[in-house]
Order: C-alpha cells, then structure tokens, then sequence
C-alpha cells in the first residue's frame, strides 16, 4: 500500500522512479533474474555493495568500538536442537492464508492491512471527488456521486478500520480469520474466497551431512550463537560484567508472500547486539547519562490498543523515569539506534519507536520497541530492540547441563538460613535399589517450604511420604534412619545468576532502502534525472574525476587525483566519456556521488582544480592539497560543505548540458 510523501524539496516523492534508478544504476538487481527471478531474492551490484559497507562500517565504529563489544562470526547451518530448544521450531511463525482455487499465499496481516487502507484510501478519494463535483457543478451530483458511492464507508466504519489498523500486529491467526471474515476480505485479484489463516514456520530447513541424519535450519536470527558462545565470551572479557557481543551475518526468513522490494526478503544482513546485564539494580547503564536528553518519538501499545497512532516526543531519561521504558540499559540503545540513524542519513522526522502489544511480542522477550522508518511503503520495521530477560542462557542452560552463568565474589558474605536434607548413603541404596536415584532426585527437589513441613513429620511420625512418579504407586515412604532434615546457616561467598540480555537486531537491507527512499529527489530543471544526497560518510563513491576533454595534458593530473585520493583511503571514480560536464555530475548524481572534481586547461597552467557539491552544485577552486583536505574533511564528517564553501574562494563554472 502506497503512502504519501513528498521529497526534500517538497515535490511528491515517485516510489517507481527512485526504484527504476536502483535497478538502472545497479544498486540492486533481481536474483537469477535471466531465470525469471524467484521471489524475495536480490543481488546487490557495486553501489548497492559500497552503500551497505559503508553503513555496516559506521555501525561497527558507532556500537563495536564506541562500547568495546566482542564481535563475533557464527555459522549460518544451526542443528535442529539448539533452535528447538530455543522455541523457534514451535514459535517462529506467520498466519498464512490461501485461495484453493488459485494456490495463491497470501500473509493474512499484510492481507488484512492492505485491504483496508486500501478502503480507506478509496473512500478518502471518493469524499474529494463528491466535494468537487458539488463545488463545480450542482447538476452532475447525483449521476456521479452514484458512480463513486461503491467506496463510500460510513465515518464509523472508517473509525474501526482506523482501530484495527493501528493494532494490526497484535491479531493472532484465529482473531484475523474472524477480521477477515467480518470485512469480507478476499483475494484481491480474482475477489475469490480464501481459507482461514494456518501457522506457516519461517526457518529453512536443511540437513548436516550426507547420511541427513542430523537436521538442521539456515539461521533466522544471529543471535543464537552470540548465547551458546556466552561462557568463552565471559572468560574472554576476564569475567567482567556488563559486556556485549556482536555479529553481522547473514539470515534467513522463508516469507509468504515477499511484495515489497528490498523491504521483505528470504535472504538479509542482520547486525545485532546482545548486551548481557546483570537483572539486579534495574539494569542501569553507566553511560545513560550522556544520551539522557536524546528526543525519540515514542508509540506506547496503550495508545496502539486504543486504536490510535499518536506519537509523543520524549526525552529517553523522562521515558526511563516514569517506566514507560523499563529500564536504563533499553533506554539507552533506544537512544544509540536514533543518533545512528541520523549519522548515516536517515531523515530524523521519519523515525518512530513502536513499542510491541503483547500478541506480536516474539516468545522470548518482556520488552520490545521497534525503530520504524517512514517509507512509500509505510512505516517499516528496521531496528528491533528487545530485552530478552534470561530466556536464552536459561533454555539452553537447562538443555545441556552448559554452566551459562556468572559467578562472583560477594563484597559482604551472605547468610543464608535453609532446611538442608542429609541422606544416609549406605542404607538408602539398599533400601530403594534401582529407584534409589529417583527418589533421591525427588528429596533434593523439594521446596523450602515442603521441606520444614516434612521435618516435624519425621520428628512426628518417624517417616515422611513424598510424591514420586514413576515408583510405586507415585508415593514412597522414607524412615527417619535414611533421612535428616534440620534448619541450617549456610554462608554463600559467590553469588551465581543468570544474565539478563538487551538485543538491539539491525536490518540493515531496510535500512539501505529507507536511506535511498529519504535521500532521494529531483532537480527542477531536470526531474528526469534523480538525486540521492547520501551523506559523504556512507556515500558508495566520494569523488567523480571529471577532465574537461579527453586531452593528453589531463591524464596526468587524472593520475595524480586518484592517488591522492587512494592514499587518504577515499574512493573515487573518473568519468572521461564524451558527454558534457554537465551530463557527467547527473548521472553520478544518481550514484549519490557527493563531490567532483574538474580538470580544466587552468588546472595545467597553476595545478588548481574545481570541486563541485552535488546538492547545491556550487563550486570553488583551490590547490590539489586543499582539494583533498577539504574532502577527507568532508567525507570524515568533520566539516559540512558550508565550511569549505567558506575558506575557499568560489568558482562559477561552466557546468551545461
């Protein structure tokens, strides 16, 4: 479903032709596309390639180094048992529908929400063209408002559909089919009835080894393996606590019905964090102070279970405060995710944080916030930020018998007072023969407070009866000349727990095509031609080389430019080709190639050359040294380019067609 949005230069923003520009120029391409392509699959081509290293790498310099993380590489092939125990065989799934007469798949949310903003769309339309024709002529009114009254809703139906559309994510599959069911909602295109909505798992199975004994998935998060490394991880950061560790990989998701570009495919790079807090003392973050009056745009699930979208501007430390967000460790990636954003391009006003109902809420988290883009596609998912508890080193701890825990000297020794159980050994084996570990199990097991009840039994009777499935009749009598049980004070000098985790997850294909979406615009003069203004940081190429004429006396400086430029680690290009100057600085407009330099007749008389900025397209001159420090200062992000605008004097070229 279209969203309306306008460039940043207020035209209307044209969804087709930034993504004829991306396939035009390579950004990206269809997978297997000679083959006719498959669904959700894309390869990227050298532009696309640079953009998405460029931002991995500012992440990398943004999070990895800023917070000292581990960075890690897992295997993509994950064996069937880690991802059963960690509830994604069970758990990791989407409603799907189908049309038994045409095969078609649909994903029922995305069904539901298409349909109906789709309504309201055509309703919207409808109630314009009616005022108009009123307006403009009186007589036509009946003959064409009939015409439209086919899409005309109620001002209560737009409420309810307004409503639904605000908690789309929090319908499970039986809630959808009565949606879908209630709305009359069919397949789209032959209007033909769909069965209700099925769970359809997302992971890709496969098999490890040639014998296929062994099943296995490609991964569908990288998390995974961050979790099952985490004892060797501690050990490697000599037992310190709080730490983080971080991956960027591959995954994989086998979507339903993959419709919307780069925004949903079966194949992505994912960059995520896991930061693992000790859950006592609120999860603070020593660092919470520095982000504590970043501004976020905040969706609570109240506001979306109330129907209604409305968000609120909050500094993260006010949101922190009144517990909107539970804890300073949330808050403060919350806080690190916006400021990224903005340092790779994304446009600020279009960034919201959605806090996640309690139905769309993944099996493992107890809090999650999502940091959505605005897009012609609608508000996307592109960060996930979610606080995991202990849910992970706890399943995979309790699977494997793995010590994944923290152990640490306590600063004052505690006292414990516990009823303790002391078996005799040599008679209980006798007694219970091959039940003997069975029962004890069951001994050890038994709570507190059965345990002080059970004492003044054995102290009463001279026996206890405790529940054993499994032996007997699931009741066995224990002697007291087999069993002790006596209030004790133990001293614990090591406190053991289980870390909780904060995992911020990046998408980074959607956030390379929200960055182009926001980047994106045209020239008045020529909106044929398209503008992506990345910003020099994470441009894919920093500087077109551009000789005036393919004369002899330029291929020297032309040389001389991109070894120079190599040397301060800029990349750039040389565009030699026959068209005008002009014609050469648009198509690397569309590259997003933020400067450009001109080799003219005065460059071989003085050594001078011009650099051009590609939003503005103005132009100074100066020496090949100032040239190349006003670039690595600009690429750097340590000057704009008003500052170099101001130190060096202005050229008023001959840029033409």
């Amino acid at each position: 479903m279209a969203h309306p949005m306008t460039m940043k230069n207020g035209q209307p923003f044209d969804r087709a032709s930034l993504e004829s520009l991306m396939k035009r120029r390579l950004f990206y391409t269809p997978s297997f596309d000679i083959y006719g392509g498959v669904s959700g699959l894309y390869d990227y081509g050298p532009p696309g390639c640079a953009l998405t290293t460029n931002i991995v790498d500012i992440w990398r310099k943004h999070f990895v180094l800023k917070e000292n993380m581990l960075e890690v590489d897992c295997t993509i092939l994950t064996p069937y048992e880690v991802l059963k125990t960690s509830g994604h065989v069970d758990k990791f799934a989407d409603w799907m529908c189908k049309d038994p007469k045409t095969g078609e798949i649909f994903r029922a949310d995305h069904l539901v929400e298409e349909v109906l903003e789709s309504r309201l769309k055509g309703n919207k339309e409808a109630r314009g063209q009616k005022a108009e024709e009123e307006k403009e002529d009186p007589k036509k009114k009946k003959k064409k408002v009939k015409s439209i009254a086919i899409v005309k809703l109620d001002d209560a139906v737009v409420q309810e559909y307004e409503e639904i559309l605000a908690k789309i994510d929090n319908y499970n599959g039986e809630e959808l089919g009565l949606l879908m069911k209630k709305y009359d909602i069919k397949n789209p295109a032959t209007s033909g009835e769909l069965l209700p909505p099925v769970s359809f798992n997302l992971m890709f199975q496969t098999s490890i080894g040639p014998s296929s004994n062994l099943p296995g998935y490609l991964r569908p998060e990288t998390a995974q393996g961050q979790f099952l490394n985490f004892q060797k991880l501690l050990e490697f950061n000599q037992q310190s606590m709080p730490f983080a560790s971080a991956s960027i990989g591959k995954s994989f998701r086998n979507e339903i019905s993959p419709r919307s570009g780069l925004l949903r495919v079966r194949e992505f790079l994912m960059a995520e964090i896991e930061h693992f807090v000790d859950p006592e003392g609120g999860k603070k973050h020593p660092r919470f102070d520095e982000v504590k009056d970043v501004e976020l745009e905040l969706l609570n699930r109240e506001v979306q279970l109330a129907g209604k979208t409305q968000v609120e501007t909050t500094k993260i430390g006010k949101a922190v405060e009144t517990s909107l967000v539970d804890n300073e460790t949330l808050g403060y990636f919350l806080a690190r995710i916006q400021l990224f954003l903005e340092r790779i391009g994304v446009d600020k006003s279009k960034i919201r944080f959605r806090q996640h109902m309690a139905n769309e809420m993944a099996h493992y988290a107890t809090d999650c916030w999502d940091a959505e883009l605005l897009t012609s596609y609608g508000w996307i998912e592109c960060v996930g930020c979610a606080d995991r508890s202990a849910y992970d080193l706890s399943v995979h701890m309790k699977k494997t018998g793995a010590p994944l825990v923290v152990r640490e000297p306590r600063k004052v020794p505690l006292q414990i007072e516990e009823w303790q159980v002391d078996i005799e050994k040599k008679k209980f084996g006798p007694k219970f023969k091959k039940d003997g570990k069975t029962v004890e199990a069951a001994i050890e097991a038994l709570s507190q407070e059965l345990r002080e009840k059970l004492s003044l039994d054995l102290e009463k009777e001279g026996k206890i009866t405790i529940d054993v499935p499994g032996v007997g009749d699931g009741k066995v009598e224990v002697p007291n000349d087999l069993i002790t049980i006596e209030k004790r004070t133990r001293v614990e000098n090591v406190r053991e727990y289980t870390p909780n985790v904060i995992e911020p997850s990046f998408g980074i294909g959607r956030i390379v095509y929200a960055l182009c979406e926001h980047n994106y615009w045209t020239r008045a003069e020529d909106e044929a031609r398209g503008v992506l203004s990345f910003p020099p940081t994470v441009a894919p190429t920093k500087v077109l080389i551009v000789p005036l004429s393919s004369h002899s006396d330029f291929k020297p400086f032309v040389r001389t430019l991109s070894d120079k430029l190599q040397d301060i680690g800029v990349s750039s290009r040389v565009d030699d080709s026959g068209a005008s100057i002009g014609k050469r600085y648009s198509r690397n407009d569309e590259l997003g190639t933020p400067l450009g330099i001109t080799i003219d007749f005065q460059s071989v008389k003085d050594n001078t050359f011009t650099l051009r900025d590609r939003d503005t397209t103005r132009q100074v001159r100066a020496s090949v040294d100032e040239i190349c420090k006003a670039i690595s200062n600009l690429v750097n992000g340590t000057e704009q380019w008003a500052d170099v605008a101001a130190r060096l004097p202005a050229f008023e070229g001959q840029e033409v067609d």
